[in-house]
């Protein structure tokens, strides 16, 4: 039974949720219905600021139809046209995509491809965040977990909480949890894992190994964090303490949250450092803000975030819309939540509580059920892989990666592939991490062929005409680690790109050759 200081910290979650959770079930139309209003508080705010004033927010506002003028007036953007904007934010200036002054900057590069971005993160975007988080926690407690579940301790195995400075020393920038962890309410901090002198370490590995040596003082019923870095810090604690899995030192353990990939490839290894089932929940946490949530366990979607300072449309992610790079065309179509449709991938656009104007974030989601306007991430919009028509998602991939490590009866945690054209002849260049001897790569490859051809009706086609070969290379699990390493990406939220682009492909090629054997 919980005791007396649980239950009072039990009753200040429980009326702090209250307070602040919707209703679960906002159905389609009503959850539009409150995205107009959303949308008209949020040009109410920003009318003023450098932006508001360039893309006539108040003749928005005095129009009949907003939205229709919203989109009229109001371009699409991407990082590199925001960019001159958010830049003169970064230095200092004031009142420039969002009122007052930005103090705090998110770092992401959505992948290990490409250099940092610096996104905005305002004081009303830390408290949407938090507040979401809560409705998260909140929702998980309503399912069949321990009843104490509220008052033990939360791993959270983020981005090292040290922020660095502009030129000017006023403005600060780092990962994302280190801004939003000093932001979190008291009740909750006094539960959160590892502690903050461990979080802002920058190094990852003396992170893990701080860790490691205080994991026996903790009583951990939920962890959230990347699936690839919480399976080195199990396999780093088994080993130490000599334990058969990680319930032998964290018995209470019940809850495990995730974001940035599909968990499937991760799962199985997972499930092996565990003595029973865990729940697996699902989170939708963006540099540019908390998207969307899995509130029940066993199902295949989040439910995007309502009131809390974000306005969603959605772009169809085909060939009408976006060219041949994936880059978004002028004239793209762009939706409202009344107007999506199940089972159709769609670019996603945030406009947000932080300054960013039908931003594209480049993630691509699906609709699992649009009543309750429930979602997927089914990719990048640059990770889909289309040398000749193919239109392979990153869903499509890790379904069927998926289906390869059952085959092979080997968990598969990590992969990468490279479309290429040479000479007019199309292929696809796979290479998969797997350390169990004796794997025939020719065999697999016809598996992994024969399972992407039953997850995607192009791909099959192009297999019959233009897309020639495909091929597979077994590596160990260590060489993706080392290249994460020797990219400076490795721990806390990076995760390895599943579609390798040309300049990283190269990389790629190189850093093996020098790895040979």
């Amino acid at each position: 039974m919980p005791n007396s200081y649980s239950k009072n910290i039990l009753k200040q979650i429980v009326n702090a949720g209250r307070r602040i959770t919707l209703p679960f079930t906002l159905n389609q139309d009503k959850a539009y219905r409150q995205q107009l209003r959303t949308l008209k508080k949020l040009l109410k705010k920003a009318e003023d600021t450098e932006y508001g004033i360039k893309h006539n927010f108040k003749n928005v506002l005095n129009s009949k139809t907003v939205y229709r003028s919203y989109k009229q007036l109001v371009p699409v953007m991407d990082y590199s046209k925001m960019h001159d904007w958010w830049q003169k934010a970064y230095n200092g200036s004031e009142n420039v995509t969002w009122p007052g002054k930005i103090d705090f900057f998110a770092l992401s590069s959505g992948t290990s491809e490409g250099s940092s971005k610096y996104i905005p993160v305002s004081e009303d975007m830390i408290k949407s965040i938090t507040k979401a988080s809560l409705r998260q926690i909140i929702s998980i407690a309503k399912t069949d977990i321990p009843k104490d579940f509220l008052a033990k301790d939360y791993l959270i195995i983020g981005g090292s909480t040290s922020l660095y400075f502009n030129d000017q020393g006023d403005t600060y920038a780092g990962d994302l949890s280190g801004i939003t962890s000093s932001n979190v309410p008291a009740w909750f901090d006094r539960f959160s894992k590892p502690s903050l002198d461990i979080r802002s370490e920058k190094s990852w590995q003396n992170k893990i190994d701080r860790m490691v040596e205080e994991a026996p003082n903790w009583d951990v019923v939920a962890i959230a964090g990347v699936p690839a870095w919480i399976q080195i810090l199990f396999e780093n604690i088994i080993e130490k303490y000599r334990l058969k899995n990680i319930h032998d030192i964290w018995p209470n353990f019940s809850v495990y949250i995730w974001g940035g990939v599909a968990i499937e490839p991760y799962r199985k290894s997972l499930n092996a450092l565990l003595d029973h089932p865990i729940m697996y929940f699902e989170t939708y946490l963006a540099s540019e803000g908390f998207v969307a949530y899995q509130a029940k366990k066993d199902v295949d979607g989040m439910r995007l975030n309502f009131k809390n300072g974000m306005f969603y449309e959605f772009i169809p992610f085909n060939e009408d819309n976006f060219d041949e790079n994936n880059d978004v065309r002028p004239n793209a179509v762009c939706l409202n939540l009344r107007q999506v449709k199940k089972d159709t991938d769609y670019a996603i656009l945030l406009t947000t509580c932080s300054g960013a104007w039908r931003y594209l974030i480049g993630d691509t989601i699906r609709f699992t059920n649009t009543e309750s306007c429930e979602i997927k991430i089914t990719g990048r919009t640059k990770h889909f892989l289309s040398v000749c028509g193919e239109h392979l998602s990153v869903d499509n991939m890790n379904t069927a990666v998926s289906q390869l490590s059952d085959f092979i009866g080997e968990p598969i945690n990590e992969f990468t592939v490279k479309g290429i054209s040479k000479n007019k002849v199309h292929s696809h260049q796979w290479y998969i991490a797997c350390d169990k001897a004796g794997l025939d790569e020719k065999e697999l490859a016809l598996k992994l062929d024969e399972y992407l051809c039953l997850s995607n009706d192009d791909y099959a086609t192009e297999r019959k005409h233009a897309l020639k070969d495909i091929k597979v290379k077994i590596l160990p699990l260590d060489m993706f680690i080392s290249w994460m390493q020797e990219q400076g990406k490795f721990g806390s939220q990076n995760k390895f790109p599943r579609v390798l682009s040309n300049s990283k492909y190269q990389e790629w090629l190189d850093f093996l050759d020098a790895h040979k054997k």
